[in-house]
Formats: structure tokens, C-alpha cells, sequence
């Protein structure tokens, strides 16, 4: 079967291993965004996908759209079976979804049709979803509306990370999707079940402006945002005149005083307590600009004013 694969950061990369270490379903060609610049030089840097690609010395393709026919003429003439998307980053026009023989199936980090979109993993967490999974998803032409083929469900602990909900969900999209095609091969694919449209919950772009912190909303909500927005663009606030990047905290029950204040004499020396609209924000791990990410407890033992 000819298939093509086309992803660009890392959620994508172990579904294309998955797909590069069985040689039937090998891509015939990758398609990936274009090199971005990145570091303190701004030099071009391939995405992950690009890069295994490379080293399996498979074919790579980068168009900036395939809105045109000249964009996607070397895929016209691939003529690929079935078109696997993960995390692409493009939206794929009506004479790429009807190009291959079998359709465009999209591996989407969500259970939809609960959160469509560019930051479904993050919505989750900051959401207090008990759980989330990965959608096999038969494409069509709108964002994420596409009927489901499979879904297989994780819970997410009560501590984690959008950052290490991704690492769960990007093996187990690989698993889903070695799945999907041993069942397409052997003929008992299930037939994909149109998504409840008025179930559907959207996941927005992030921007790094989401992330400041509100010390008048509750510590709940505020540690979610710590939780969903790390390990990028990472929460952030002001303390004590001094602006600091949030990396790990938890909310407490309590009533602090003034949000945004300090709860001094707290008696747990390893969190730094800060008095929000409902309850307390805990904080466990936090960064001064220009400084190393250091515990709650080092910063208290070197700011003695501030316990």
C-alpha cells in the first residue's frame, strides 16, 4: 500500500517510526512544514518529522500550502492509497481528501469531538478533564469535523502536565494507527461514526499572552494553567514586584488575603503560598527572568523576607 505521512513536531514522530518499522505501510514520500528559524542566530531548523524522515532516507516535501495545483502536483502524481496526518499543521483541500483510495485519516490528540483544534491536550488539562485519548478521524474539509474510525482513551493524573500528557499520547497514537491498518488489511476497519456537532468543544491557538496568571481567579483554576500551559508558553506572574515563570504548583484551601500577596509564615517551607481570589496557589518550582528554575524552598532559603 502506498501510503504518504505528513507531520512536523514531535507528537508526530512516533506514529512515522511506527509506520518507517513496518515495511509494508514504509511512506512512500513525507510532507512537512517548511524550516523555521529558531536559536539566538534565527538559523532555519527542520522539525522532528523532517528529521527521522531524513535518516530513513525517505523522501521529504515542504510546500506552505496545497492550495494550488502546482503545490500538490508531486502528490498527484504519487498517487498514495491512504494519506496519514498528524499534528500537520495544514489544512488538507478537497483534491488532496479525494486523492488517495482510501482517504486522509488525521491522528488528533483529543476524543472528539471534544476539542477540535490547534491545542487539544492543552484544553484538557486546563479544562480538569478526567481524560482524553487520541481520534482516528476519517478527514473532511472542516477543522477536526471528520467521522471517527477508532478512539483509544487515557486518564490524566491529577499532577500532570500538558507536557507529559503529550508523551503519553504520542506513542499510543502510533499504536492506534499500526491498528487501524492491520484491521483496514484484514477487512473489519469500523465504519467511522459521524461526530455530535453540538458536542463539539474548540481548542484554540495558544498565545504566550494565555498564560499570565490572575491571582483574583480561584488557585484551582490557576494551577490547571500552570499544569496546561507547561512546558510551553509556561504560566507566568508577578511577585513581589519581580515577574517570575511558574513551573510547578497546587492549589491549597485556605483564605490568603489580598491576591497576589504573599502568605507569609506559611508552615510548609518547601512551596511558596500566594493568596488568590479562592483558596491558595502553592508554588513548587519558579524562575526569575534571566535565572536558573530553582524549588520553592531555594528561593525561601536565599529570600528570608519572603517566608
Amino acid at each position: 500500500m502506498r501510503v504518504v505521512f505528513a507531520g512536523t513536531p514531535d507528537f508526530a514522530v512516533p506514529a512515522l517510526q511506527a509506520l518507517i518499522g513496518h515495511s509494508r505501510w514504509r511512506p512512500s514520500a513525507v510532507f512537512t512544514q517548511p524550516d523555521r528559524p529558531a536559536g539566538r542566530g534565527r538559523k532555519l531548523k527542520p522539525g522532528p518529522v523532517k528529521q527521522v524522515a531524513v535518516d530513513a532516507g525517505i523522501d521529504v516535501f515542504q510546500p506552505s500550502s496545497l492550495k494550488t495545483p502546482d503545490s500538490r502536483a508531486v502528490l498527484v502524481e504519487m498517487q498514495p492509497d491512504l494519506l496519514v496526518t498528524a499534528a500537520y499543521g495544514l489544512l488538507l483541500p478537497a483534491p488532496v481528501l479525494d486523492l488517495p483510495a482510501h482517504g486522509c485519516w488525521n491522528l488528533h490528540a483529543s476524543l472528539l469531538p471534544r476539542w477540535r483544534g490547534a491545542s487539544p491536550i492543552n484544553q484538557a488539562v486546563l479544562s480538569g478533564d478526567r481524560e482524553t485519548g487520541i481520534s482516528l478521524m476519517q478527514m473532511d474539509e472542516g477543522l477536526d469535523t471528520g467521522p471517527v474510525i477508532m478512539k483509544s482513551a487515557i486518564v490524566i493524573g491529577s499532577e500532570e502536565t500538558a507536557g507529559e500528557v503529550h508523551d503519553r499520547l504520542a506513542p499510543l497514537a502510533a499504536d492506534l494507527l499500526i491498528e487501524a491498518l492491520e484491521r483496514l488489511e484484514a477487512g473489519r476497519l469500523p465504519e467511522p461514526e459521524p461526530q455530535d456537532d453540538g458536542l463539539a468543544t474548540h481548542a484554540p491557538l495558544i498565545r504566550k499572552s494565555d498564560a499570565r496568571l490572575d491571582w483574583q481567579q480561584p488557585a484551582g483554576q490557576l494551577a490547571r494553567m500552570v499544569r496546561g500551559y507547561h512546558p510551553w508558553p509556561v504560566a507566568f506572574a508577578e511577585l513581589e514586584g519581580v515577574e517570575f515563570r511558574i513551573h510547578r504548583a497546587r492549589a491549597a484551601a485556605g483564605n490568603g488575603g489580598v491576591p497576589g500577596t504573599l502568605v507569609r509564615g506559611h508552615a510548609d517551607r518547601d512551596v511558596i503560598a500566594v493568596a488568590c481570589g479562592e483558596g491558595v496557589l502553592e508554588i513548587l518550582e519558579l524562575q526569575a527572568a534571566g535565572r536558573k528554575r530553582v524549588t520553592a524552598r531555594d528561593w525561601l532559603n536565599a529570600h528570608p523576607d519572603w517566608a
